[in-house]
């Protein structure tokens, strides 16, 4: 069997779920860190407050409580990223031994489909996870240079480098929040993505889903009621 005769195990429907969970991914991805001026996502919103963090540990002595927070930051990108891990190796895993997924799978849908086909919807969940981690990893290395930064933030508040050396620790502090929260919406749609397992359509309405909790929580939740508060 070539890699046509593979492709035509999927419908057209199939491809359409696809394209549309990658076009609602980096849609959302764009949305959020490119909103319109007048309705600013979470994410942009905590920017400005990480701005305003730095600002205040300039005169902030000791400053024990910003390494500290730093450091609270830096375990959460570790934390999700051994998770991500560990559930790649198990996603693999299951690739490499997919003949009681395949029993399951065709137990829910009532279909029977090549073991090809389970193995490649599996690989979308995998893209999703590997992205993820990716992400993570390089959110953790961006809040160490980070810390580092604010490390060399002068303690004279009268240093004429000293509200430079501050913005330049809060950018890097924001890159940092940015790759996570990719990382986050990456595992948010692996997620989504093993809904593929049950068909298009549920694929589909997986990835809808998705969209809507992410973009409720970024632009019309609780918390940034609160945040956008005077």
């Amino acid at each position: 069997m070539n890699w046509t005769d593979r492709l035509a195990l999927f419908s057209p429907l199939d491809f359409t779920a696809v394209v549309v969970l990658f076009a609602l991914w980096l849609l959302i991805g764009w949305q959020i860190e490119n909103p319109k001026a007048k309705h600013l996502s979470v994410s942009r919103i905590m920017a400005g407050y990480r701005h305003e963090w730095m600002r205040q540990m300039i005169t902030r002595q000791p400053r024990i409580f910003d390494a500290q927070t730093i450091s609270t930051l830096r375990q959460a990108t570790s934390f999700f990223a051994s998770t991500s891990m560990i559930a790649l190796g198990a996603v693999l895993a299951l690739i490499g031994n997919s003949d009681s997924l395949v029993g399951l799978a065709e137990d829910l849908t009532l279909l029977s489909h090549p073991l090809f086909v389970w193995e490649i919807k599996l690989l979308l969940v995998v893209f999703f996870l590997t992205n993820a981690f990716l992400k993570f990893v390089w959110s953790n290395r961006l809040f160490g240079y980070c810390s580092v930064l604010m490390a060399a933030v002068p303690n004279d508040p009268k240093n004429p480098n000293v509200v430079n050396m501050a913005r330049k620790a809060a950018d890097i502090n924001i890159l940092g929040a940015r790759s996570f929260n990719r990382g986050l919406r990456s595992v948010y749609f692996a997620l989504a993505s093993i809904c593929w397992l049950g068909g298009p359509m549920l694929l589909l309405c997986g990835a809808i889903l998705t969209l809507i909790v992410i973009w409720r929580r970024e632009f019309a939740s609780q918390s940034r009621a609160i945040l956008l508060e005077k």
